[in-house]
């Protein structure tokens, strides 16, 4: 039986995280194991930044909330509380629009939300 070499998929390989690498400065984007460190930590970052955007985002939200009832002399958390206690279910993201983008909509929210405090 004929012996098989791996030229073909190691080739294949080394192109692949070298394609990867393109960019990257210095010699992180020409030899190999330097570009395969740096793709490796890079994929870790990514990793990690995927999760971060979701943090970033709800505390985002939270500030906004918090800033746009401060007008209707009420905090955040007591906000909230009476969203759930009048049964509206509006997650973060779209009661932070509406705070920006629709005021109106927003104050009938927020004196729902009071009334059943």
């Amino acid at each position: 039986m004929a012996r098989v070499k791996g030229a073909i998929m190691s080739r294949k390989r080394r192109k692949k995280v070298l394609k990867s690498a393109k960019g990257y400065w210095g010699a992180k984007s020409k030899h190999f194991k330097m570009a395969k460190q740096a793709v490796m930590k890079s994929g870790n970052y990514a990793f990690v930044g995927r999760k971060q955007r979701k943090r970033d985002f709800r505390s985002l939200w939270i500030t906004r909330i918090s800033a746009a009832v401060k007008p209707y002399g009420i905090n955040y958390s007591r906000f909230m509380h009476g969203l759930k206690l009048a049964g509206i279910d509006l997650n973060r993201k779209m009661l932070s629009e509406l705070a920006v983008s629709d005021k109106e909509a927003f104050a009938v929210i927020v004196e729902k939300a009071k009334a059943a405090l």
